[in-house]
């Protein structure tokens, strides 16, 4: 089936040490043929890559990364998230989620409505609570979701007086989505996030896929909290997780 996509823990160093400088690869990963849509969301390439127990998140698009940011409306109801993802094969457990709960992506997202990584200052301007419109990432969990629409995705919702295991970094929100603080480093036509993994087997034997997309919560606040609305683009065309880690 194909589906209709789309929605600080801070280790000194990690982004400037030369040990852990990974070069993106792009005879490897996935190659993606150029589109006709948006330059800055027209994936041509995605890889993830392993050094020690970090790995490397890696798009590259034929336009300026990070260039578009969705307009602000005033209010969370309705507003709209864009996102550079990673879909993976990687059990939701391996960083804090339950097991098998659903596809669980790397996200690196801008909505300038809301602010949902309350611990972490992005802009460093001293406030924790305005920082949505910057470039940050969150692990969420994704699923099939027909409220979103036809053969569309959604972020996995947590049901009023459940208490599904989350990770420490949780915001909050009643979804399966974690702001872990991990800083995505935009760099003209790519972004790459580094992302240390206690299991970093897990990742390696992992499959994935590129995506960019357009995301939004729902009018009403309920669920679906939030949907995954428009798809700009997918690296492999079908979702299929061709990808393999570190080939």
């Amino acid at each position: 089936m194909k589906l209709n996509i789309i929605t600080k823990l801070t280790i000194t160093g990690l982004l400037a040490a030369p040990s852990l400088a990974f070069a993106a690869d792009h005879q490897h990963g996935i190659q993606a043929p150029k589109g006709d849509g948006e330059q800055a969301f027209d994936i041509v390439h995605t890889q993830i890559t392993t050094q020690g127990n970090v790995a490397n998140f890696h798009i590259a698009v034929v336009g300026e990364t990070g260039s578009i940011v969705p307009k602000a409306n005033g209010k969370l109801n309705g507003a709209g998230v864009y996102a550079y993802v990673w879909p993976t094969s990687i059990d939701p457990a391996e960083v804090g989620f339950e097991s098998g709960a659903g596809i669980l992506s790397l996200a690196a997202t801008s909505h300038p409505d809301f602010d949902d990584t309350p611990l972490y200052d992005e802009s460093g301007d001293n406030n924790l609570g305005n920082d949505g419109a910057e470039w940050h990432t969150h692990w969420v969990v994704l699923a099939p979701d027909e409220s979103c629409g036809p053969g569309a995705l959604g972020v996995v919702d947590i049901p009023a007086d459940t208490n599904p295991k989350v990770p420490s970094t949780w915001p909050g929100l009643p979804i399966l989505l974690d702001s872990p603080g991990w800083q995505p480093i935009l760099s003209e036509q790519s972004i790459d996030v580094k992302v240390p993994f206690a299991n970093i087997n897990a990742v390696e034997s992992a499959t994935f896929d590129g995506v960019t997309a357009g995301l939004r919560v729902n009018q009403n606040l309920h669920s679906p909290l939030l949907c995954v609305v428009d798809v700009f683009d997918v690296a492999s065309g079908d979702l299929s997780l061709p990808g393999k880690v570190n080939h």
